[in-house]
């Protein structure tokens, strides 16, 4: 079989997925990097000795490529797939699908109408955290699924998302989009349904404070980060303008009934996601999210105090970036650019995880009153719910 020819279109920061997609005589290689930056060009060529390196996007819809990663900044990602999707390249885009709602939704709509396989890059969903409590969840261990609450404790994230592109809200809308939505989309999967009411408050309560500024876009993330920055207020080098929320919690109505809720903190000692999920016959939660640390499940009644988890189950170990969910997730995404058919992300639901982050940020900044989450063309639901059919099938799903 003759290897994939695969682009990448932002060589930055989840640039390193490319060592996933680039396996010469093995099923894919990669073929065509296209950058802005000098600086990402110059990383592109040196681990892609190989490769076209371009800053013109139309040099690299030209290079006959069979599949295309956009691993740009947030805010780009609309602008650049919709004209790979044009072009008939199977696209996978980076989460969250864009910042606004009319850009997500555009992506959508172009992969609809011109038949090219979309791909969203939620790797969560290979996360052996987040495979696991769902297996339990649907072996029916806790019963039906009524609540679920997560904290998202991001320690890094002021190295990570205050010293950069990420502190404003032109780029990213703010963290309940750009980083909260993994985790809309992790509890939507787990409560089997989508937001249809939200709320929400947050406030940027630490690193506005901080008058240590600089312009970083000489350099990288991990080119910031320093783990000597702490406490929070001591952090250097912070983004000229920082316009987000530090600390947000936002309350959820799904549309089957579940109540799910979602704290985030960006200055918190520690760094890890609790998720506790709640059902008619028990609950469970995780205590770390990484390997060799736990989830527990209740089952049995406790008249008072800490009851000992009637299961416990170790948290499963992988191969590669995120428990190894990265390498799975760009095989599911080669494997669907040649095939099709169902995978485990869905980019309805990466549309509908946008869509509650987004409008979480609205009401936060306004008067924290609840929003409804718009719904989607249905015609586009039953397209990406197929499994993105062909070009032939696809018109014909829109006509019935």
């Amino acid at each position: 079989m003759t290897d994939l020819k695969v682009g990448i279109v932002g060589f930055g920061i989840r640039a390193g997925l490319w060592r996933h997609a680039h396996n010469p005589g093995q099923g894919s290689v990669v073929t065509a990097v296209c950058d802005v930056s000098e600086r990402g060009r110059s990383a592109a060529r040196s681990v892609l000795p190989d490769a076209l390196v371009t800053a013109n996007l139309d040099e690299l819809l030209g290079a006959g490529l069979d599949a295309v990663l956009v691993t740009t900044p947030d805010n780009q990602h609309a602008a650049v797939a919709v004209q790979t999707l044009r072009a008939g390249i199977p696209t996978f885009c980076e989460k969250p699908l864009d910042v606004t709602l009319e850009a997500a939704d555009s992506i959508l709509q172009t992969a609809f109408e011109n038949g090219t396989r979309v791909y969203v890059g939620h790797n969560m969903r290979h996360m052996p955290v987040v495979t696991q409590m769902r297996d339990l969840i649907a072996r029916g261990l806790i019963g039906e699924v009524k609540a679920i609450w997560c904290r998202h404790f991001v320690g890094n994230g002021g190295d990570f998302y205050f010293k950069d592109w990420h502190a404003e809200r032109k780029h990213t809308t703010g963290m309940l989009l750009q980083k909260g939505a993994h985790d809309i989309d992790v509890i939507h999967w787990l409560a089997g349904g989508y937001t249809s009411r939200v709320s929400a408050m947050g406030r940027l309560a630490v690193y506005g404070q901080v008058t240590s500024r600089r312009d970083n876009s000489d350099r990288t993330m991990w080119d910031t980060f320093s783990a000597d920055n702490w406490p929070p207020l001591a952090q250097t080098d912070l983004n000229p303008v920082i316009d987000i929320e530090d600390i947000s919690m936002m309350q959820m109505e799904l549309d089957n009934g579940v109540l799910a809720s979602y704290q985030q903190c960006h200055f918190t000692p520690d760094y890890w996601r609790n998720y506790t999920v709640i059902g008619t016959a028990g609950r469970l939660e995780n205590f770390g999210d990484g390997p060799g640390e736990t989830i527990k499940v209740w089952n049995t009644r406790s008249t008072g105090g800490y009851a000992v988890p009637d299961l416990t189950v170790e948290i499963q170990d992988g191969d590669g970036g995120h428990g190894g969910a990265d390498p799975l997730m760009i095989a599911e995404f080669l494997n669907f650019a040649v095939r099709g058919g169902e995978t485990a992300t869905s980019p309805v639901a990466a549309r509908q995880a946008v869509a509650a982050g987004i409008l979480a940020t609205e009401s936060l900044r306004n008067d924290g009153g609840a929003r409804a989450v718009p719904a989607l063309d249905p015609a586009l639901v039953h397209y990406f719910i197929a499994g993105q059919p062909a070009r032939a099938e696809s018109s014909r799903l829109a006509s019935s």
